[in-house]
C-alpha cells in the first residue's frame, strides 16, 4: 500500500498548480523507489514506457507545418471562404463539422482532426467569421471565446462518440480483450461497435441541437453588447456636454 503514496504526490502537485510533467515524473520516481526498485530500474522503466508509446508524440511534427500555414494566411483564407457563404451560420457550420468528425472517426480516421490540426487553424476562424458575417462586424472578445470553445467541443464530442463505432479502435480492442481474458467470454469487437452506434446518434442529435441553439444565444448576447455600447456612448456624450 505504501507505493500508493505516488498518487498523493500527484494530488499535491496538481493542487499546488505545479508543472504537470514534473509532477507526474516525480510521482513515478517516488512510486518506483517505494516499490523497492533501484534508480537504474526506475530510469529503465521510464525509457521503456517512452519507447513503447512514442507514437503518441507524432502529432508534434504537425505543429511546425500548421504554424507555417498560419503564417502565410491560412486563417485569413478560411475566414474569407466562410464569409462568402452568407446563409451558413455558426451553429450550422459547427453542426456540419460535428457530423463530419463523427463519420470520419467511425471509419477510423481519428487523426485528421483535432484541436491543433484543424480546430485552431481552420474550424474556429471559420466559425468566428460566420458569426461576424451575421453580426456585421467584429465580435466582442467574450463571444469570440465562446465560439472557439464550441468549435473545440464539437471536435471532441464528434471523435469521442464516433471512434467507438470503429471495431479496430484501441478502446474497443481493450474492452474485448479484458472481458474475454478475465471472464472467459467470447465478445467480438463488432458487437461493441454496433452498440456504440445508438450512443453516437444520440450524441449528434443532442449536441447538434445545442449548436443550432448557439445562433440564438449569439444574437441575444450581441444585442445586449450593442445596447451596453450605446449606453456607454450616451453617457460619454452627457459627460462632455456637462463639461
Amino acid at each position: 500500500m505504501i507505493v500508493l503514496l505516488g498518487v498523493l504526490v500527484v494530488i499535491l502537485g496538481f493542487a499546488t498548480r505545479r508543472n504537470p510533467l514534473l509532477v507526474v515524473g516525480v510521482a513515478g520516481i517516488v512510486t518506483g523507489l517505494l516499490g523497492k526498485m533501484s534508480p537504474q530500474e526506475v530510469l529503465a522503466s521510464f525509457g521503456e514506457s517512452f519507447a513503447s508509446a512514442r507514437s503518441v508524440t507524432v502529432f508534434v511534427i504537425t505543429l511546425p507545418v500548421i504554424g507555417l500555414l498560419e503564417r502565410y494566411g491560412l486563417q485569413e483564407q478560411a475566414r474569407t471562404l466562410i464569409g462568402k457563404l452568407g446563409k451558413l451560420t455558426t451553429g450550422r457550420f459547427l453542426t456540419l463539422y460535428l457530423l463530419i468528425r463523427q463519420l470520419t472517426a467511425a471509419v477510423g480516421l481519428t487523426s485528421i482532426g483535432g484541436p491543433a490540426q484543424s480546430v485552431r487553424p481552420l474550424i474556429a476562424p471559420m466559425a468566428e467569421a460566420a458569426a461576424e458575417t451575421r453580426a456585421g462586424g467584429p465580435l466582442p472578445q467574450k463571444l469570440r471565446e465562446k465560439v472557439r470553445s464550441h468549435a473545440s467541443g464539437a471536435d471532441t464530442i464528434g471523435v469521442f462518440f464516433g471512434e467507438d463505432c470503429f471495431l479496430a479502435i484501441g478502446s474497443i480492442l481493450l474492452i474485448t480483450g479484458f472481458v474475454n481474458s478475465t471472464y472467459d467470454q467470447h465478445l467480438e469487437p463488432l458487437h461493441l461497435a454496433m452498440w456504440a452506434i445508438p450512443s453516437a446518434i444520440c450524441a449528434f442529435l443532442i449536441h447538434g441541437a445545442r449548436l443550432l441553439n448557439l445562433d440564438r444565444q449569439l444574437e441575444r448576447e450581441l444585442a445586449v453588447a450593442a445596447a451596453e455600447n450605446d449606453l456607454t456612448a450616451h453617457a460619454g456624450l452627457r459627460t462632455e456636454d456637462a463639461k
